[in-house]
């Protein structure tokens, strides 16, 4: 009774804050496509029940990251209002096998402070050669009768879970619930709190935590958990977050954009992270969308920020020898624009040489062979774990048997604090390079590199107006 008055109070104080800012407007558009062809087709515009959560004196994004990129322009002028970078499941999707056979299309949105005069939204994609050009453009006129003004009345109050101020000076991030019933409600409070608590306990979040706003809601279900095909599980889960996404049993993501959306809507949000309840291990990140994590997986603490690093500051996976859902292999290396990973080029432009004591060599030799040797051993086992349907403790205790073996080869390497260029990152045995040995990107291990640490800074400073 007392958190829920407190919740209340917080969210007041922030709508109260809130007032003088625009209202919040997104743009809900069908992503659809194969391989080698997409396109994109309006489905509305809406004006969200809640102003605009974000810092109007950081409207424009300079970061650089994401394969797609929002701009709201004036319509007039041409003059650039707003701008994000973001990632889509769709872009994951064109990488899968699947994607040369059949057309999909999936649901996408993009958010913006609501403008007063008509804008024209571009939505960019990113090339070959790290450069964004306009792939769709969609002409919005906030006064236009078929623009959505009126929501319903929220369904469920959010919880505050970590208020430290107006929203336009925080970054907000709302957890999710999805598969939690009515009974279960207590359950996924505890949990965001247990999750949000263990967030603010690793570096740079650690530091910068009282530049963030943490919010919880939930809808409730009438079944227990989401959906696994894979083992023959079904439940008509809220969000529809399920298993097996693109074939990869570990994989956890929602297809039902609309969903999350309008549950989403009802509090102050940047950023998202879904609670499935659910103990199998798992979870998924899309930069600028959303993040996954199964609640009750001995690994939570492990995969809410691991996931969260995707979501939040477009970080790239640094392991490459776990089956992945995307086609991998292929010739030629292209920079990724991940900050973490880079194909070393150019290894004296190295994207992260400030970090790089001189006289380092690059690439940085590291124990490789040792690893993935027992790595194919592991990963072996880990399959026949899941074939055999074992429970989910076996799993853990395998996981927590490997991550002891890298750590006792990695402690005897000159280098397990160097910051260089190790290759075997990004999917790939060879061809792309990480920064450190080791990393919450890479393995299980409990903390960042320098190179995320700093990436996640940045995007903390586009979001929120640091304390001084």
């Amino acid at each position: 009774m007392l958190r829920n008055l407190l919740s209340l109070l917080a969210l007041c104080a922030s709508a109260s804050a809130l007032a003088a800012q625009p209202a919040t407007m997104r743009v809900d558009y069908l992503h659809s496509g194969n391989a080698l062809d997409e396109h994109y087709a309006l489905e509305r515009v809406v004006v969200e029940p809640l102003p605009w959560p974000g810092n109007l004196r950081q409207t424009i994004d300079t970061t650089n990251r994401g394969n797609n990129m929002v701009e709201v322009v004036d319509a007039k002028t041409g003059k650039l209002l707003y701008s994000r970078g973001f990632s889509t499941v769709f872009a994951e999707w064109r990488s899968t096998e699947e994607a040369a056979r059949i057309n999909r299309g999936f649901e996408e949105s993009v958010r913006f402070p609501r403008p007063e005069q008509p804008v024209r939204v571009r939505i960019l994609k990113r090339d070959e050669r790290n450069l964004f050009s306009v792939v769709w453009t969609a002409d919005v006129n906030p006064d236009a009768q078929d623009v959505i003004r009126k929501q319903p009345s929220a369904p469920v109050k959010p919880i505050g879970i970590r208020v430290n101020g107006p929203s336009e000076d925080k970054v907000d991030l709302l957890i999710v619930g999805d598969g939690y019933t009515q009974a279960e409600m207590k359950k996924f409070e505890a949990a965001a709190l247990r999750l949000a608590d263990h967030l603010f306990q690793v570096s740079p979040f650690k530091e910068r935590a009282k530049d963030f706003n943490v919010w919880a809601i939930a809808l409730p279900t009438e079944e227990s958990g989401v959906s696994r095909p894979s083992t023959g599980v079904h439940h008509a889960s809220k969000l529809g977050a399920r298993y097996d996404i693109f074939g990869s049993e570990r994989y956890v993501l929602t297809t039902d954009n609309r969903a999350l959306r309008e549950l989403a809507q009802y509090a102050p949000y940047e950023f998202i992270e879904i609670l499935v309840n659910n103990e199998t291990y798992g979870g998924g990140g899309i930069f600028g969308q959303f993040s996954t994590a199964a609640a009750d997986n001995d690994w939570a603490n492990y995969l809410f920020v691991h996931e969260f690093g995707h979501h939040f500051a477009g970080l790239a996976d640094e392991y490459y020898t776990s089956p992945v859902a995307y086609a991998t292999g292929g010739g030629e290396r292209r920079e990724p624009w991940e900050p973490n990973a880079t194909a070393l080029h150019d290894p004296a432009n190295l994207k992260w040489k400030k970090f790089v004591k001189d006289g380092t060599p690059l690439p940085t030799p590291w124990p490789k062979e040792a690893y993935e040797t027992a790595s194919r051993a592991y990963q072996i086992e880990r399959a026949a774990l899941r074939a055999a349907n074992r429970p989910e403790s076996e799993m853990s205790a395998l996981f927590r048997r490997d991550l002891q073996q890298s750590n006792e080869l990695f402690s005897r390497d000159p280098h397990r604090h160097t910051v260089g260029a190790f290759e075997g990152a990004n999917y790939e045995a060879t061809g792309y390079y990480r920064p450190e040995m080791q990393c919450i990107m890479f393995d299980r291990s409990d903390a960042f590199c320098s190179v995320c640490a700093d990436a996640i800074g940045t995007i903390i400073d586009l979001y929120s107006r640091p304390e001084k």
